[in-house]
Parts: C-alpha cells; sequence; structure tokens
C-alpha cells in the first residue's frame, strides 16, 4: 500500500463497505476496502502511512486479533474497531489494548468521518514527531549538522571531515548567522578530544576589565572582589577545544597574552607566579577581515597567523540559494515539534518570498522565520517583506528552486536517475543535463 495518509478498512459485509468508502471519499478522505484481516496485513507494510477502520467480528483472524498484530508492528498506528450490538464490553478490553476509538453499528457517515479524521490527524503528527527524532538521532553525522546539498556546503563537510580530528587552529570567518559555532562544535565533536569540554567564550560580549580574569582566571584576592580562586576557560578547556567568537574584539594586550599561551603551552592566573600546562585546540570565529585588520594594526598580525592555520569560509544564505528551502523545512520540522503543532503546509508565496529575500541574518534569521511560521504566523512580518531590496533576478529564483526540486528528488531516489525521471515527470536525458548543469551529486 502507498504511503500516504489514507483509510483502510477492514469490513466483510460488502454494503457496509461500500456505504465506508463512500461516505470517505465524499468527504475527500482516500480509503481503500478489504473483506479479511488477513488481506489488510499484507497490505500494512512498514511504511503504511494511514489508519486502520476494522469490524471486530471477521472470518479467519478477527479485528481483536489484527489489532494485536499490527500494534506490534507499530505500537503509533491508529485502530479503530466497530462493534455489533452487545461488543460494548469486548470494545472497551480492546481499547485498553490500544485500539484508537471504537464505533457501534449502526453509525452515521458522520460518526465514521469525524473519528476517520482526528485519526489521521494523530497518525500525521506521530509520523512528524517520528521523523523528527530520527532526523536529530542524525545529527551525529555532518549532512545532519552541516545542511545544504550547494556546492560551498558539499566542498565545506569536507573541510570539516578533514581537519576535525587534527591538533590544527582553525579561523573561522563569515557573516553574523551563517553558523560559526555549529561548525566549531562539528569540529569537537568529529575529533579525538570530542570526550573533553567544548567551551566558547564570545570575546565582544565582556567588558575589558573582566576579559582577562575570564580567559586567563584568577587567584583568590588577586584583585578586589576575588574571594576565591577561578579557573578561566582556556584551562577549562584542557585537552579539549577553545571556541573564540568574534576574536576580532579581544583587546590587544590580551592578544599578546592569548599568543604566549599558544606558543608555549602554559599560563599563569592573574595573582599567581605559577605556570599551567594546558593544552586545548584553538577554533576562533570572525565576522571581519583579520588579514586587514592585522594589516591596519587592529589585530596582531602575530596572533592572526597562529590561529589561522586552517580557515574555513561560510558563505552568507544569499550566495547559496538552493539551500534555502531545505533549511527551512528542517527549521519548520523542528520548531513544530518544539510547540507540539503540526507543520503548516508552504504555500507558493510564502516559497517566493523565501527565495526572493535577502537573509541579511542568514542562517539565524531563517530559523526565527521558520518557528513563527511554525505557530501559524505569517513567515515575514510585513506583506511583501520577503522581497529583496536589491532584488533577486527572476531567473535566479527559478534556478535555486528548480535545483533543490531535483535535490530532493535524486535523495528520495538514492541518486537513481530513472526513478527522479519518473517521480518528476521529466525525461530521464533533461534531468541527467540539468543535473549536471547545477552540480548535484547522484
Amino acid at each position: 500500500m502507498n504511503n500516504d495518509l489514507s483509510v483502510l478498512i477492514v469490513e466483510d459485509d460488502p454494503h457496509v463497505l461500500l456505504g465506508c468508502q463512500q461516505a470517505l471519499t465524499l468527504e475527500d478522505i482516500p480509503c481503500i476496502g478489504v473483506g479479511s484481516a488477513e488481506e489488510a496485513l499484507e497490505r500494512v507494510g512498514d511504511n503504511f502511512a494511514g489508519i486502520v477502520i476494522s469490524d471486530i467480528r471477521l472470518p479467519g483472524i478477527d479485528g481483536l486479533e489484527l489489532l494485536g498484530r499490527l500494534k506490534e508492528r507499530d505500537r503509533s498506528l491508529p485502530v479503530v474497531l466497530i462493534t455489533g450490538h452487545g461488543d460494548i464490553s469486548m470494545a472497551v478490553g480492546a481499547m485498553q489494548k490500544g485500539a484508537y476509538d471504537f464505533m457501534e453499528k449502526p453509525f452515521s457517515p458522520e460518526r465514521l468521518v469525524d473519528v476517520a479524521r482526528r485519526a489521521l490527524e494523530q497518525r500525521s503528527l506521530a509520523r512528524e514527531v517520528s521523523s523528527l527524532r530520527r532526523q536529530l538521532a542524525e545529527r551525529d553525522s555532518l549532512e545532519g549538522r552541516i545542511i545544504g546539498r550547494s556546492p560551498a556546503m558539499q566542498k565545506l563537510r569536507e573541510l570539516i571531515a578533514n581537519v576535525a580530528d587534527t591538533s590544527a587552529n582553525v579561523l573561522i570567518e563569515g557573516e553574523t548567522g551563517t553558523g560559526k559555532e555549529l561548525v566549531a562544535r562539528c569540529l569537537h565533536d568529529f575529533s579525538r578530544r570530542h570526550s573533553k569540554q567544548f567551551v566558547a567564550l564570545n570575546c565582544g560580549g565582556l567588558p575589558e576589565n573582566l576579559f582577562e580574569s575570564e580567559i586567563f582566571g584568577h587567584e583568590a584576592n588577586a584583585f578586589t572582589g576575588a574571594g576565591k580562586r577561578r579557573i578561566g576557560k582556556i584551562e577549562h578547556a584542557d585537552g579539549g577545544t577553545l571556541f573564540l567568537d568574534e576574536v576580532e574584539s579581544m583587546p590587544l594586550p590580551l592578544q599578546i597574552k592569548l599568543l604566549r599561551v599558544l606558543q608555549e603551552r602554559t599560563l599563569e592566573r592573574l595573582g599567581s607566579n605559577q605556570s599551567v600546562a594546558v593544552d586545548c585546540r584553538v577554533i576562533a570565529a570572525t565576522k571581519s577581515d583579520l588579514d586587514e585588520s592585522s594589516k591596519a594594526g587592529e589585530f596582531r598580525s602575530d596572533l592572526y597567523y597562529r590561529l589561522n592555520v586552517v580557515t574555513l569560509e561560510l558563505p552568507p544564505l544569499r550566495e547559496r540559494r538552493e539551500d534555502i528551502l531545505q533549511l527551512f523545512e528542517y527549521f519548520l520540522q523542528q520548531s513544530s515539534l518544539r510547540f507540539d503543532r503540526i507543520a503548516p503546509e508552504l504555500d507558493n508565496q510564502t516559497v517566493s518570498n523565501l527565495m526572493s529575500h535577502d537573509w541579511p541574518g542568514n542562517v539565524r534569521e531563517l530559523r526565527n522565520v521558520a518557528e513563527r511560521f511554525a505557530l501559524g504566523l505569517p513567515a515575514f512580518k510585513k506583506p511583501g517583506a520577503g522581497g529583496s531590496t536589491h532584488g533577486l533576478a527572476f531567473a535566479e529564483a527559478v534556478e535555486a528552486f528548480e535545483r533543490n526540486l531535483l535535490g530532493d528528488a535524486l535523495q528520495r531516489s538514492g541518486g537513481n536517475l530513472t526513478q527522479a525521471s519518473q517521480e518528476l515527470g521529466m525525461a530521464k536525458t533533461t534531468l541527467f543535463d540539468k543535473v549536471k548543469k547545477y552540480g548535484l551529486s547522484h
């Protein structure tokens, strides 16, 4: 049986079966009817996405046994039982064994439609939750965490996989909201240091007078208010990873001290003359051009070269538009799970706005838009707000949408061009040309 949300009716009375099918069909609820539990079990495979409505009294396997077998396969599958007069106690027992609901004969078409719709809604929500949990479980893979099929993101995942399990310091460059901390966490999680601490420090979020104590630590009474010893961020990251976000904001005097720590692998807490050995990998992130800053004397060039052993550049979202819909769907599913909502369907206007917006806030802004949409609010706060002030050429928007559509089809088909072309209603040769044009993998 296909994977669409539908109703499988199990009823040996052909007149009752026909009546049920007609009632559901008139309400645009997909359904199919079978005359026995044995046939129902053949149709309900592992990927069955619908619900089952079954009479209790059937030839051969009865409805109660069918309920038990279906629940063994899929505990979340809603099964509605149809009972005859005098079977109420049996139906109550079935509810205790996991039946979704029961209907006593004779029942009205309205009652059937109402029960079916409620069960289908629960089924849809349960499958979404299950899908999201699988996606969240896949965060252990780079593809599940660094999302996007654009060439830039494919290259980024390759670089992360290549340098993650090394001791090389990494500089991550990218605009605000492009996911610099996510990349830093992936570098840590895919390294042999993953069992130790990942310590993040926003260099632009601390007053200068507190920065030195925060990063290097201090001894008791090292300064007014220092009542007890404090372990600094670098020492806390010993054996693990220190992530310095907005490193361009680090005061110049502290840049000298950090450089010394990186060179000598030791530090001294404020108020102490004792050296403490530290072994941490440093990952720094910046939204500025540190090379230009170092040439202008705004950032120490020797520290820049020490941090810049490996550089990872994160492209802004507007430069990888083919990833927008995939990211939006991912954030929408996450938000729907968190808010306990069924993810709303994307309409054409929202898709158009998503593809044409400039995304100055990058992926972070896209996540916020997805959260609003999951709550049933307009994706963009003002009508037409999705439109870019610079304007995205219509042809570019169409290409980005087409690239995303083809990529999804190839992913579902496991890279099978024949299957993908049939799904898209497109000649295989045409699909091959477009796959080549967009640089999609298959």
